[in-house]
């Protein structure tokens, strides 16, 4: 028969498991909460650290087609780059200037290349497109996607809809954030992208494809490394 004081070793050590493990689990939901909170906050606010207005990239993306009504694609992405230049200055916020800095994308299933304008933690612009045409799955977002079409048309589907949208030059296609679509964009389609919100939540759909399908990895590693300096770049400067 277990004597008294194995009983009382034994109930103690059961005491103190059961105090450990509540601390360990009261610190858990503590940390857990905070982050909550923080993540409400910096959502709440995140508006301070946006610089390109959505309207004016709309405007920009109609004047640039007017500027240069034979479709040359080229000449739309170098006026749009130096309208971006004159406009903001690059003590507010980096810009890309190397417009040959082109790579693959894939993501959602489609296909194309893009140019990195702007990276930083709370935007994003790029030139993306492709002159064979691709379609795929938008992917579903932490942040708003304003699609402006330069040349081409791209054509889109939520469930339920007996209809497709079109966009074409001149138009945008507006995905709100949590908003999820099938796209297509037909051949010679190219779009000047922004994204506002929490930029690096993308990340993992911009990299499921290469990691498990294509398998590009000096893409991915490529596109990584210049999010990374631009993302960086903005930081030195302020720009969030």
């Amino acid at each position: 028969m277990p004597s008294t004081s194995a009983n009382y070793i034994s109930h103690t050590s059961l005491k103190t498991g059961f105090l450990t493990s509540a601390l360990r689990l009261g610190i858990l939901i503590t940390i857990f909460s905070t982050l909550i909170g923080v993540g409400r906050y910096l959502d709440n606010i995140k508006d301070k650290w946006y610089v390109f207005d959505p309207v004016h990239l709309h405007q920009l993306s109609q004047a640039t087609i007017a500027a240069n009504p034979a479709n040359d694609t080229a000449g739309i992405i170098q006026y749009i780059v130096a309208n971006l230049t004159q406009t903001y200055p690059s003590t507010e916020v980096r810009l890309n200037l190397d417009v040959n800095e082109w790579m693959f994308n894939n993501a959602g299933g489609a296909m194309g290349a893009m140019y990195i304008i702007h990276a930083s933690i709370t935007e994003y612009l790029i030139i993306f497109g492709t002159p064979l045409g691709t379609e795929g799955h938008s992917g579903l977002h932490l942040a708003d996607d304003y699609f402006n079409v330069l040349v081409g048309e791209q054509w889109a589907f939520a469930p339920g809809a007996l209809e497709k949208e079109r966009y074409p030059p001149g138009s945008v296609n507006l995905m709100a954030r949590g908003v999820k679509k099938q796209y297509k964009m037909h051949e010679g389609c190219f779009a000047l992208e922004y994204a506002r919100g929490w930029i690096p939540t993308m990340a993992p759909f911009g990299a499921m494809d290469a990691l498990t399908s294509t398998l590009d990895f000096p893409t991915f590693f490529r596109t990584a490394r210049i999010t990374a300096r631009e993302m960086l770049g903005n930081i030195l400067i302020g720009k969030i």
